[in-house]
């Protein structure tokens, strides 16, 4: 994939935020004295008196972020995942979710590709959390293109939503003339019809590059790129279990209660299915390079193509 274009999906969101601050007057961003890292220094820049800095109090920031809200605002609030889904829990739930505010989560920094800053800041449980909420949306785009779509889609969607970035470049995968984003909807990037593989975020690319190892083997496998965590494209989901008997589920994110959880509770309840997680297993993070990270949970292309070889 080296010679791909790649971009880390914070970037996206810093360039998407910016964009549609042209569109939408009513948009306010909020962060907490993480804009350079967040991107939203590049909202900041173009809309300075609609950019509110709430210094390292992310509780806060979600409460002014629902007061704005109560007021006509499409606010976005903004910081690393361990401390938006994290942190700014409680607030998240009573505050957003439970008076359903039209607020909006931009959580940057999300899973083991966060690298050197290690095990306290790798949010591998951040999914598992927003799903929890009642009425919460839960989006993770996987490149550049369905980040700013996820953006752009947030803001017409009426309620709270909740998006995840990344802080590593990966592939541009989406740069297709018919390329469409739906809340709710996933996409099916190959056919197959040995085994499903449902990808979520960076995954989705290592997902795709894993099916063509594969394909070599003779294993042909289909690849769905669910963007929509919450609501779970079920119909999607449930057809291509019942097309391949078999579905492998990747994410980078804990095996407990996030895709490959939403994946198993539409799956046992409508078409029991054997289902494979892949993901961080019930382990905290460490402190490393992103990439290397990533090759040691088994969450690169390697590692996916031979769980997956060995299930099959």
């Amino acid at each position: 994939m080296s010679d791909v274009k790649k971009i880390a999906t914070r970037e996206s969101y810093g360039n998407a935020l910016a964009e549609l601050g042209a569109k939408y007057d009513n948009l306010v961003v909020l962060d907490a004295d993480l804009a350079a890292a967040t991107k939203t220094g590049i909202f900041k820049k173009a809309f300075p008196e609609r950019h509110i800095d709430c210094g390292i109090a992310e509780c806060n920031m979600v409460g002014i972020a629902a007061g704005l809200a109560a007021t006509g605002k499409i606010p976005f609030v903004s910081s690393f995942a361990m401390f938006a889904a994290g942190r700014a829990f409680e607030q998240v739930r009573n505050s957003v979710g439970y008076p359903k505010l039209n607020v909006k989560i931009g959580a940057t920094h999300a899973g083991i590709s966060v690298g050197e800053d290690g095990a306290t800041h790798q949010c591998n449980e951040d999914l598992a959390l927003m799903r929890t909420i009642p009425g919460m949306v839960v989006l993770n785009p996987s490149d550049d293109v369905e980040a700013k779509a996820a953006v752009a889609a947030a803001i017409e969607h009426e309620g709270p939503v909740y998006i995840r970035f990344g802080r590593l470049a990966t592939p541009v995968i989406n740069d297709t003339p018919d390329y469409k984003f739906e809340i709710g909807k996933g996409v099916t990037l190959r056919e197959g019809k040995d085994v499903t593989i449902i990808a979520t975020g960076l995954c989705v690319a290592e997902s795709l590059a894993a099916a063509e190892k594969l394909a070599a083997d003779g294993i042909d496998a289909k690849v769905i790129n669910i963007h929509t965590i919450k609501p779970l494209d079920e119909e999607l989901v449930i057809a291509a279990a019942k097309a391949t008997g078999k579905v492998v589920t990747v994410e980078e994110h804990s095996v407990i209660g996030g895709l490959g959880s939403a994946v198993c509770d539409c799956l046992s309840a409508n078409a029991p299915t054997p289902v494979l997680k892949i993901g961080v297993n019930d382990v905290f993070g460490e402190s490393g390079p992103a990439v290397k990270l990533i090759a040691k949970y088994g969450l690169d292309a390697e590692g996916i193509y031979s769980k997956v070889k060995a299930w099959m």
